[in-house]
């Protein structure tokens, strides 16, 4: 059997680290690298670190400032061919990002079957790109790959039934089989960061436009991360990079800023804090399988069972400095298990193979 399979972005690359090695291991894979996000601190990192096979086709559409139909067009113009000349039994695409949809469209336009790693997902929030995506990638896929039984219930609720398997949460292969290594990293990066071994601080990333762009909520954020009464370690994402410069927004003195880092550093400092502050996806969910209290700040989340299960706070700017009080204070008692159990990488291979 061959499969291509489609991935661009951090998210999918940490995800592709342990689907693609179960795929080689009994089938033949065509790995498309679409370049979405195409700096070295939020792309060639992941395959060094790792071991993620190198892509056999790059597609390098990446480009500062492209907006998501200038994006999602040239996705779907370098894909075409790719696909017309591979004739794959299956494509794979991952989450909810331009490449995730465009390379569902152009499969469905081909007629080649499609299975969506990370299907079901509903965040119930349509001004978000990353729900559109979402939804239209389940409703062309052939096999819906769930992490949870609260994503086969959305997709149900839509009425795909057919093609549905709850596989598990693929970051549980990955976080097994990394967050040991990881651990050999947090010494050092501890005193990069000027943090004492064992001193508790808070991990923070915010990155989604709706944060960042808005003058008003950024520096909200801003100063409740000055009125927090335990240190904070923020790796910067590009966006907030730039629009902290172009607003003229600072953090406090307890906030030490970092480069965007690494899967390893990244998962190291997971591990060692006690308290995530975030607006992306995947950290929500990293947190809480680590046991770490997250707060989210967004008006809605895709992973809605880490809020049911009293690890995760939904939250706005004015909020902030509450829940991030609230999640310090009060540990949930009760850890159920929401992911699934390793292994899930092979079984999405046995899935597709069914």
């Amino acid at each position: 059997m061959k499969v291509v399979t489609i991935a661009g972005t951090r998210p999918e690359f940490i995800q592709t680290s342990r689907v693609s090695h179960a795929i080689r291991r009994r089938h033949v894979e065509v790995f498309v690298n679409t370049g979405q996000h195409y700096d070295d601190a939020m792309s060639r990192v992941f395959f060094r670190e790792l071991d993620i096979p190198r892509p056999d086709v790059d597609l390098n559409v990446g480009a500062e400032g492209a907006t998501h139909a200038v994006q999602t067009a040239h996705i779907l113009m370098g894909l075409e061919p790719v696909l017309q000349r591979e004739r794959p039994d299956w494509v794979i695409v991952y989450g909810d990002t331009n490449s995730t949809i465009a390379g569902a469209l152009v499969a469905a336009k081909l007629n080649l079957r499609i299975a969506h790693i990370e299907a079901g997902l509903r965040s119930f929030d349509r001004t978000m790109p990353e729900e559109i995506n979402r939804i239209l990638t389940d409703h062309i896929s052939d096999l819906l790959l769930a992490p949870t039984a609260v994503a086969v219930a959305n997709l149900a609720r839509e009425g795909i039934t057919h093609g549905v398997s709850n596989v598990g949460d693929v970051r549980v292969d990955v976080l097994a089989a990394f967050v040991e290594k990881a651990r050999d990293r947090q010494p050092d990066l501890l005193r990069r960061c000027g943090l004492a071994a064992g001193e508790p601080f808070a991990l923070a990333t915010i990155h989604r436009a709706s944060n960042t762009d808005d003058p008003a909520r950024l520096g909200a954020i801003a100063a409740a991360f000055a009125q927090l009464d335990v240190p904070m370690v923020i790796p910067v994402h590009p966006r907030l990079g730039k629009m902290l410069r172009l607003a003229g927004i600072t953090f406090g003195k307890s906030v030490r800023m970092v480069e965007p880092l690494g899967f390893l550093e990244m998962l190291a400092l997971l591990d060692a804090c006690q308290v995530v502050v975030t607006d992306s996806g995947g950290l929500q969910k990293e947190a809480y399988m680590l046991r770490r209290p997250c707060v989210t700040v967004r008006d809605t989340t895709e992973w809605t069972e880490t809020v049911e299960a009293g690890w995760n706070r939904l939250t706005t700017a004015a909020g902030l400095f509450a829940a991030v009080a609230g999640a310090r204070q009060c540990l949930p008692e009760h850890h159920p298990d929401l992911y699934g159990a390793a292994g899930v990488s092979e079984r999405v291979v046995d899935a597709i193979e069914r």
